[in-house]
Protein backbone atom coordinates (compact mmCIF):
# COMPACT_ATOMS: atom_id res chain seq x y z
CA UNK A 1 0.00 0.00 0.00
CA UNK A 2 0.89 3.15 -0.78
CA UNK A 3 1.86 6.04 1.82
CA UNK A 4 1.29 9.68 1.55
CA UNK A 5 3.90 11.86 0.41
CA UNK A 6 4.74 15.27 1.86
CA UNK A 7 3.80 18.06 -0.92
CA UNK A 8 5.87 20.63 0.65
CA UNK A 9 9.39 20.20 -0.81
CA UNK A 10 8.16 19.99 -4.77
CA UNK A 11 6.00 23.12 -3.63
CA UNK A 12 8.89 25.78 -2.89
CA UNK A 13 7.67 25.30 1.07
CA UNK A 14 10.07 23.65 3.67
CA UNK A 15 6.92 22.71 5.94
CA UNK A 16 3.31 21.73 5.45
CA UNK A 17 2.50 22.90 8.93
CA UNK A 18 3.65 25.22 11.17
CA UNK A 19 2.01 24.25 14.63
CA UNK A 20 1.15 27.17 17.17
CA UNK A 21 0.85 25.99 21.07
CA UNK A 22 1.28 27.12 24.39
CA UNK A 23 3.98 24.53 25.39
CA UNK A 24 3.26 24.53 28.99
CA UNK A 25 -0.08 23.89 27.98
CA UNK A 26 0.15 21.34 25.26
CA UNK A 27 3.52 20.59 24.40
CA UNK A 28 4.03 16.80 25.98
CA UNK A 29 0.25 16.06 25.19
CA UNK A 30 -1.92 16.82 23.06
CA UNK A 31 0.49 19.00 20.18
CA UNK A 32 3.22 15.78 20.93
CA UNK A 33 0.49 13.64 19.67
CA UNK A 34 -0.73 15.68 16.71
CA UNK A 35 2.48 16.33 15.69
CA UNK A 36 3.20 12.61 15.95
CA UNK A 37 -0.08 11.63 14.06
CA UNK A 38 1.11 14.57 11.73
CA UNK A 39 4.32 13.45 10.52
CA UNK A 40 2.71 9.58 10.38
CA UNK A 41 0.45 10.89 7.93
CA UNK A 42 3.67 12.18 5.31
CA UNK A 43 2.48 15.81 7.01
CA UNK A 44 5.66 17.58 7.02
CA UNK A 45 5.61 19.62 10.58
CA UNK A 46 7.58 22.58 12.01
CA UNK A 47 7.62 22.31 16.05
CA UNK A 48 9.66 24.73 17.57
CA UNK A 49 11.71 22.45 20.07
CA UNK A 50 12.60 20.37 17.20
CA UNK A 51 13.28 22.93 14.04
CA UNK A 52 15.06 25.63 16.06
CA UNK A 53 18.70 25.66 16.12
CA UNK A 54 20.00 26.77 19.70
CA UNK A 55 21.85 30.01 19.63
CA UNK A 56 19.07 31.52 16.94
CA UNK A 57 16.90 34.29 17.71
CA UNK A 58 13.56 32.60 17.94
CA UNK A 59 11.12 35.48 16.73
CA UNK A 60 13.10 35.29 13.21
CA UNK A 61 12.96 31.53 13.33
CA UNK A 62 9.44 31.65 14.27
CA UNK A 63 8.92 34.16 11.47
CA UNK A 64 10.51 32.48 8.87
CA UNK A 65 9.15 28.77 9.78
CA UNK A 66 5.58 30.56 9.19
CA UNK A 67 6.97 31.49 5.85
CA UNK A 68 8.41 28.64 4.95
CA UNK A 69 4.87 27.08 5.51
CA UNK A 70 1.90 25.84 3.38
CA UNK A 71 -0.88 26.47 6.32
CA UNK A 72 -0.71 26.90 10.29
CA UNK A 73 -2.53 25.14 12.65
CA UNK A 74 -3.05 27.14 15.87
CA UNK A 75 -3.96 25.17 19.02
CA UNK A 76 -5.69 27.52 21.55
CA UNK A 77 -5.67 26.53 25.26
CA UNK A 78 -6.53 28.08 28.63
CA UNK A 79 -3.44 29.70 29.07
CA UNK A 80 -2.26 30.21 25.08
CA UNK A 81 -3.29 34.43 25.54
CA UNK A 82 -0.79 34.66 28.31
CA UNK A 83 2.12 34.21 26.16
CA UNK A 84 3.50 37.03 24.31
CA UNK A 85 5.40 34.63 22.18
CA UNK A 86 2.12 33.12 21.18
CA UNK A 87 0.20 36.40 20.36
CA UNK A 88 2.98 37.31 18.51
CA UNK A 89 2.73 34.09 16.51
CA UNK A 90 -0.86 34.51 15.76
CA UNK A 91 -0.34 37.99 14.52
CA UNK A 92 2.78 37.13 12.05
CA UNK A 93 0.35 33.99 10.81
CA UNK A 94 -2.78 35.75 9.96
CA UNK A 95 -0.52 38.95 8.32
CA UNK A 96 1.34 36.35 6.41
CA UNK A 97 -2.11 34.38 5.36
CA UNK A 98 -3.66 38.16 4.01
CA UNK A 99 -0.45 38.29 1.73
CA UNK A 100 -0.32 34.54 0.28
CA UNK A 101 -2.07 31.77 0.11
CA UNK A 102 -1.30 30.45 3.53
CA UNK A 103 -3.67 28.73 5.15
CA UNK A 104 -5.26 28.63 9.08
CA UNK A 105 -6.64 26.14 10.73
CA UNK A 106 -7.79 27.35 14.66
CA UNK A 107 -8.26 24.77 17.21
CA UNK A 108 -10.08 24.94 20.29
CA UNK A 109 -8.57 22.59 22.80
CA UNK A 110 -10.73 22.96 26.17
CA UNK A 111 -11.32 26.56 25.37
CA UNK A 112 -14.25 28.45 23.49
CA UNK A 113 -13.38 30.93 20.85
CA UNK A 114 -15.86 33.11 22.70
CA UNK A 115 -13.65 32.68 25.55
CA UNK A 116 -10.43 33.90 23.14
CA UNK A 117 -12.04 36.78 22.00
CA UNK A 118 -13.35 38.00 25.44
CA UNK A 119 -9.39 37.60 26.49
CA UNK A 120 -8.44 39.57 23.13
CA UNK A 121 -10.69 42.39 24.23
CA UNK A 122 -9.32 42.65 27.80
CA UNK A 123 -5.26 42.42 26.72
CA UNK A 124 -6.55 45.26 24.13
CA UNK A 125 -5.97 48.26 27.13
CA UNK A 126 -3.29 46.34 28.90
CA UNK A 127 -1.15 46.11 25.83
CA UNK A 128 0.46 49.83 25.21
CA UNK A 129 3.33 49.19 22.47
CA UNK A 130 1.85 49.48 18.78
CA UNK A 131 2.89 46.34 18.16
CA UNK A 132 0.79 44.85 21.20
CA UNK A 133 -2.13 46.17 19.76
CA UNK A 134 -2.10 44.37 16.57
CA UNK A 135 -1.66 41.14 18.95
CA UNK A 136 -5.44 41.67 20.00
CA UNK A 137 -6.72 42.38 17.10
CA UNK A 138 -5.32 39.25 15.58
CA UNK A 139 -6.33 36.81 18.53
CA UNK A 140 -10.05 38.37 17.68
CA UNK A 141 -9.85 37.68 14.05
CA UNK A 142 -8.24 33.98 14.30
CA UNK A 143 -10.97 32.94 17.22
CA UNK A 144 -13.24 34.01 14.77
CA UNK A 145 -12.59 31.96 12.08
CA UNK A 146 -14.13 28.24 11.40
CA UNK A 147 -12.00 26.37 13.68
CA UNK A 148 -11.79 22.59 15.46
CA UNK A 149 -12.95 22.84 18.85
CA UNK A 150 -12.61 19.35 21.16
CA UNK A 151 -16.26 18.52 22.34
CA UNK A 152 -16.97 15.24 24.42
CA UNK A 153 -15.05 13.23 21.93
CA UNK A 154 -11.68 11.40 22.71
CA UNK A 155 -8.78 13.23 22.19
CA UNK A 156 -7.52 10.20 19.43
CA UNK A 157 -10.59 10.82 17.52
CA UNK A 158 -10.19 14.80 17.39
CA UNK A 159 -6.46 14.08 16.38
CA UNK A 160 -7.37 12.10 13.49
CA UNK A 161 -9.89 14.55 12.84
CA UNK A 162 -7.56 17.13 12.37
CA UNK A 163 -5.08 15.20 10.58
CA UNK A 164 -8.24 14.02 8.06
CA UNK A 165 -8.88 18.12 7.29
CA UNK A 166 -4.88 18.83 7.00
CA UNK A 167 -4.82 16.14 4.17
CA UNK A 168 -7.52 17.77 2.27
CA UNK A 169 -6.90 21.42 2.82
CA UNK A 170 -3.30 20.37 1.47
CA UNK A 171 -4.69 17.18 -0.89
CA UNK A 172 -2.04 14.57 0.37
CA UNK A 173 -4.45 11.95 0.34
CA UNK A 174 -2.45 9.49 -1.53
CA UNK A 175 -4.06 6.62 -3.55
CA UNK A 176 -4.07 3.43 -2.24
CA UNK A 177 -4.40 0.48 -3.96
CA UNK A 178 -6.11 -3.39 -3.44
CA UNK A 179 -3.75 -6.17 -2.11
CA UNK A 180 -4.31 -8.40 -5.27
CA UNK A 181 -3.70 -5.41 -8.12
CA UNK A 182 -0.35 -7.33 -9.40
CA UNK A 183 2.03 -4.40 -11.23
CA UNK A 184 0.65 -1.66 -10.08
CA UNK A 185 2.73 -0.47 -7.17
CA UNK A 186 5.37 1.20 -9.32
CA UNK A 187 2.34 3.37 -10.81
CA UNK A 188 0.80 3.95 -7.79
CA UNK A 189 4.19 5.13 -6.81
CA UNK A 190 4.44 7.68 -9.42
CA UNK A 191 0.94 8.92 -8.85
CA UNK A 192 1.66 9.62 -5.67
CA UNK A 193 4.79 11.59 -6.01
Amino acid sequence: MATPKSHSSNSGYTYDVFLSFRGIDTRKSFTDHLYKALKQAGVETFRDDDEIPRGENINSELKRAIKQSRMSIIIFSKDYTSSSACLYEVDTILEHSKHSKHGILPVFYHVEPAELKQQARDLAPVHTKEYQKGWSSALEEVASMAGMPLKEQYESDFINQIVEVIESKLSLKALTMGRHLIGMDSRVEGINQ
